[in-house]
């Protein structure tokens, strides 16, 4: 009987950013299964010359990490809608941080981020003490982004030109 070939993955390349644009990874946190704020805030970045990965709803921390690990944005943008942004981002950004190959990837969260107004001062400055670079609350405008988004120098060396693609690696 012939042994068969170890198994393919697709894991996602590197990013190339577009000329003038940067690279951002759009998450959200693992109790928040809403689309709309991440699609929306992808075509917003799109639309401005960036490139976006957009990991969808109810993304894990630790498929945060890897993924950051394997396209080294210059940005992670983590939006929340459900409410507990507070508690998934804290859980995110410690994952992040707690690596020393995405410890220095710069991170802002907003969007809904508890489900009251009251206590919405510390919560921020929770997700700041954790490790964000910037928290914006609910109500904030996706212009914010773009104004972080030219203040960064790129973390790594932008990968070959070209559309990103998945590479395949052996498991």
């Amino acid at each position: 009987m012939a042994q068969s070939a170890a198994p393919q993955l697709l894991r996602p390349a590197p990013q190339a950013a577009p000329a003038g644009g940067r690279r951002v990874l759009l998450t959200t946190g693992s109790s928040d299964a809403h689309t709309w704020n991440l699609v929306h805030l992808q075509l917003f970045l799109e639309e401005h010359g960036h490139s976006v990965l957009n990991l969808g709803p109810c993304v894990p921390e630790e498929l945060l990490v890897d993924t950051a690990r394997l396209t080294m944005p210059d940005l992670v943008v983590f939006s929340s809608v459900n409410g507990h942004g507070h508690l998934d981002g804290l859980r995110a950004v410690r994952a992040l941080r707690a690596e020393s190959d995405t410890r220095d990837i710069p991170m802002i969260a907003g969007g809904l981020l508890g489900i009251s107004p009251e206590g919405a001062a510390q919560r921020s400055a929770d997700l700041l003490e954790a490790g964000f670079d910037a928290v914006h609350p609910d109500g904030t405008g996706p212009e914010v982004l773009l104004e972080r988004l030219a203040e960064l120098v790129p973390l790594a060396a932008p990968a070959p030109a070209g559309p990103a693609r998945a590479e395949r690696v052996a498991a």
